[in-house]
């Protein structure tokens, strides 16, 4: 008797077998803190630019620098990082960049001059490229189908805090020298912490020690999940994954599979749309406070829209990971970004509504925060979707670094001389994000199921254990 179903197909199976339990939740707040953490220090280049700007003296050029040159460098580290993934442990990928980001982030306090904060920034970018991308390939083979959501949805809303948390904390340091080295703190000194926590609290992925022909450290690796969510499904065993398991690692296909017949739809529509919702996210975390003073508003008020905006995201991404499994994924990412547009527009058209300016930038912010920069809980799980299991580590992290040439190096470049006028601001978003729902629409295909049927071989349903004798 030979089994006809690939081993991968019978392990990817047992995976989405395993009831939701502790282990899952552990697995949700490790990857969940990694996000909070790397969120903080993604987002703190905002912050800097206007609480740095007066103690080390920023010029224009320094503030240009700051803003496109560690989001160049975060879209170098994430090519980095695609090069070793699926030849590395998904850990230490992660592992490298949590060491690196978090320990040059601590390095700020010492700056003393402009220089020294752009050099600490560009090799905090390094880290960024290989953290920031991590924890979704990760969750996407670890999360049964059914509860990716859940995983999107709480690790978004743990990155939303980071995003909510920065504006307020420079609100109370505006006006403070050392306002920009008291920010920098909490973000560096979890160096001390989130090592730790991502080495004991990750299990490694079962489907790469697979594919790493490891067999028996995949099986290990389930049972130790299905021993550790109550053992409420039978354990399972080598012989069920086939006779004609490899000892070996399997060849990986070359990079530009990414691009092959039949894959290169799904990654590039993976890109577009990362690379709409992310300049979004760019614009309103590092461009916005800036953009706001320059247009006439306070500081203390630009850190408060800012925290408005990302506050509102937490209802907002739990909505998200909601109906991303009533409508769809696709639907969800066109919901989410079209649905931004009103509230860009109200942004944008504030300084026209003469005292009900602040009422109309007040609404602007609450619709956006409760779309577009809500839309990460479906836009990062449908990225991961995109890859079958050889290509997915490469694949989200190039997938994720291209986006962000566009979003974290283009948008800021073009924008930064034009942040006073809220017209070109407000409206280059308003245009991205547009194109961006209409992507999932005309060219996306959705994803929900099983990883290796979405992505690998649709033609053996997800259910079918068939052999033949």
């Amino acid at each position: 008797m030979q089994a006809t179903v690939p081993a991968s197909y019978v392990l990817g199976r047992k995976l989405d077998s395993i009831p939701f339990s502790l282990c899952h939740i552990m697995i949700i707040l490790v990857l969940g803190t990694v996000g909070f953490v790397e969120g903080y220090d993604l987002a703190l280049g905002g912050s800097l630019l206007v609480l740095a700007k007066g103690p080390l003296a920023l010029t224009d050029n320094d503030v240009r620098w700051l803003v496109v040159a560690p989001g160049l460098v975060v879209v170098l580290g994430g090519f980095a990082a695609s090069a070793m993934s699926d030849r590395v442990s998904r850990k230490a990928v992660m592992q490298i960049g949590v060491i690196i980001s978090t320990g040059t982030t601590l390095l700020i306090p010492l700056a003393q001059t402009a220089e020294q904060l752009i050099v600490i920034r560009l090799l905090t970018g390094i880290g960024l490229g290989f953290a920031i991308s991590a924890p979704f390939p990760i969750a996407a083979e670890l999360m049964p189908k059914q509860h990716r959501r859940t995983f999107g949805a709480i690790f978004e809303v743990m990155l939303a805090s980071a995003f909510t948390l920065l504006p307020f904390v420079g609100f109370f340091l505006a006006g403070n020298p050392d306002g920009f080295r008291l920010i920098a703190l909490p973000g560096g000194l979890a160096l001390g912490v989130v090592p730790v926590l991502v080495h004991f609290g990750l299990p490694e992925s079962a489907r790469w020690y697979l594919r790493q022909g490891n067999a028996r450290g995949a099986v290990e690796t389930v049972n130790r999940m299905i021993a550790r969510c109550g053992d409420k499904v039978p354990r399972l065993t080598l012989a069920e994954l086939g006779p004609l398991l490899r000892d070996t690692a399997e060849a990986l296909p070359p990079f530009a599979a990414l691009f092959a017949p039949g894959q290169w739809q799904r990654t590039t529509v993976g890109i577009a749309i990362y690379a709409s919702a992310t300049t979004a996210y760019v614009c309103s975390a590092i461009l916005l406070p800036k953009a706001l003073v320059e247009q006439g508003a306070s500081v203390g008020l630009s850190f408060g829209l800012g925290s408005l905006l990302f506050l509102v995201t937490i209802p907002g991404k739990f909505f998200t990971g909601y109906i991303m499994e009533i409508i769809g994924r696709r639907w969800t990412i066109a919901y989410c970004l079209g649905g931004s547009v009103p509230g860009l527009f109200l942004m944008g058209a504030a300084h026209g509504f003469g005292s009900l300016a602040t009422v109309s930038m007040t609404a602007g912010a609450i619709i956006t925060g409760a779309t577009v920069l809500s839309s990460f809980t479906a836009v990062r799980v449908y990225l991961s979707e995109q890859f079958p299991t050889a290509l997915r580590g490469r694949g989200h992290f190039f997938g994720e670094a291209t986006g962000r040439i566009f979003s974290g190096v283009i948008t800021p470049f073009v924008l930064e001389p034009h942040l006073g006028s809220p017209v070109f601001f407000f409206g280059w978003i308003g245009v991205v994000v547009a194109i961006g729902a209409c992507v999932p629409l005309l060219f996306g295909k959705e994803t929900i199921g099983q990883l290796e049927v979405v992505t690998e071989q649709p033609e053996i349903p997800a259910g079918e254990a068939s052999v033949r004798i």
